[in-house]
């Protein structure tokens, strides 16, 4: 890998004018803003459209500027602050949560780095900037903005808040470890971190083909490092009534809104940039058209690959239900990580026979040996493992399981089960039962003085 990264050529980086700087910082921030509001009315619309509504359609031409209209809405609300909060951190949370999301962006390359378009007469790459270790930037970035949800959860003086927070503190160490896996089977194949570098070294194939598992695992990671549907434990409504921003308001809560759908661009980018070819025409467009990436045209392509991760967002929200915490959490540590590591392990293998010029059909010959072996170890150890709960003999049942204990409804322990759920007799077979027993002579007594009264 160090052949490779001596190899890196980012000399055309840093080398322009303060004022081309301030262009391009202005449009990277232009760029998620304006992503972010077009996402919102997008989103809003989908899953009406998936719920057969009509969704928002009263702003602006088809409803387009709902979002703005939602966004001066929010800040001309009361700006309430909650008297237990920490006023100094319960303020300055938002801004946490919300810087971190634009920073990513910087690295992201819209474009060649060649310097193939000209911005006001000077000849510059479509990239604010690039680093040796541009995607470690991005983790650390990622890893940044974090401490808003928490700090704002436990600075708010609230149950449920704090709740919301420790969830997302928790969500985020769970799922960052599959993503960094994710991203070191990249840097295996490509042999540098830089973004730029990436995307150059799927010229010929994307590393969504050689690479499948890693993208799998970095959707699946991405979409619980966002808080989103159907991992938006933090602000789950059922539960926390609305996580770490219950006690928010006005500006400070379009600020949390808006770093999350931020955190949908970028994750979104990231993902476009290492697995999807990122500036790259798709394949059929690449083929028969020379200039597909060339000019400005890469841009147009990359914004296309975005748009189709942020309709994945929206698709899934409107598609599955709200997971339980539990199966949050098994499905991090228990799957993910294991899962991704094992990948990782493989794609160092291949690529290191690679380096010794083994054959492909070796290297599939002793990465499906592996494997078959792996399954088998696993498939003895399984049996053996039932054996052995077979031959152990329960010292003691467990006591029987009161679900009203308390006199509040409490779920089973391990080891306890539930009491079966008692079935509805048919109708026919139901007796009359009246209030106050079973005799009937008074009723009927009753029935025949109202029937002579009347």
């Amino acid at each position: 890998m160090s052949r490779y990264l001596a190899a890196e050529n980012l000399s055309m980086f840093g080398t322009d004018p303060w004022w081309m700087v301030v262009v391009k910082a202005v449009f990277c921030f232009a760029f998620l803003m304006v992503t972010v509001l077009f996402s919102i009315v997008w989103e809003r619309k989908v899953v009406a459209w998936m719920q057969l509504r009509i969704g928002p359609n009263r702003h602006g031409p088809w409803g387009m500027l709902q979002s703005l209209a939602d966004g001066v809405k929010l800040m001309l609300k009361e700006d309430v602050v909650v008297k237990r909060a920490d006023k100094v951190v319960y303020v300055l949370a938002p801004i946490v949560a919300a810087i971190p999301a634009f920073m990513a962006i910087a690295v992201i390359p819209f474009g060649p780095a060649d310097n193939e378009v000209s911005i006001f007469g000077h000849r510059t790459a479509m990239q604010l900037t690039d680093l040796p270790i541009a995607m470690l930037y991005i983790l650390a970035v990622a890893s940044v903005g974090i401490y808003g949800i928490v700090l704002a959860g436990w600075s708010s003086g609230s149950t449920y808040p704090l709740l919301g927070g420790l969830r997302s503190c928790a969500q985020m160490i769970s799922y960052e470890i599959a993503m960094g896996a994710a991203f070191a089977s990249v840097f295996l194949y490509s042999g540098s971190m830089s973004t730029s570098t990436i995307v150059e070294q799927q010229h010929d194939r994307w590393y969504i083909l050689l690479l499948p598992v890693s993208f799998i695992l970095y959707i699946v990671t991405m979409v619980g490092e966002t808080n989103r549907a159907p991992f938006d434990m933090p602000e789950s409504e059922g539960d926390l009534v609305g996580g770490f921003n219950t006690e928010y308001s006005s500006i400070k809560f379009a600020m949390f809104m808006l770093a999350e759908y931020v955190n949908m661009v970028t994750v979104s980018a990231v993902s476009t940039t290492l697995f999807l070819g990122g500036w790259r025409a798709p394949w059929p467009i690449s083929t028969f058209w020379a200039g597909a990436n060339h000019g400005w045209w890469p841009m147009l392509w990359f914004v296309i690959k975005v748009q189709l991760l942020l309709f994945f967002f929206i698709w899934l929200r409107g598609t599955l239900p709200r997971v339980r915490y539990d199966q949050l959490m098994k499905l991090g540590w228990k799957v993910l990580i294991p899962v991704s590591v094992t990948w990782l392990m493989l794609v160092a293998a291949v690529r290191t026979l690679r380096n010794q010029h083994y054959d492909f059909t070796d290297i599939a010959l002793y990465v499906g040996g592996a494997v078959l072996a792996l399954l088998v170890l696993s498939f003895v150890a399984d049996l053996f493992r039932e054996k052995a709960k077979e031959a152990e003999q329960p010292a003691d049942r467990p006591a029987a399981f009161d679900a009203m204990a308390g006199g509040f409804p409490v779920p089973p322990l391990p080891g306890q089960e539930l009491p079966p759920v008692p079935r509805r007799r048919p109708r026919r077979e139901r007796e009359l039962i009246v209030s106050g027993g079973s005799d009937t002579v008074s009723d009927g007594s009753l029935d025949g003085k109202e029937a002579s009264d009347g």
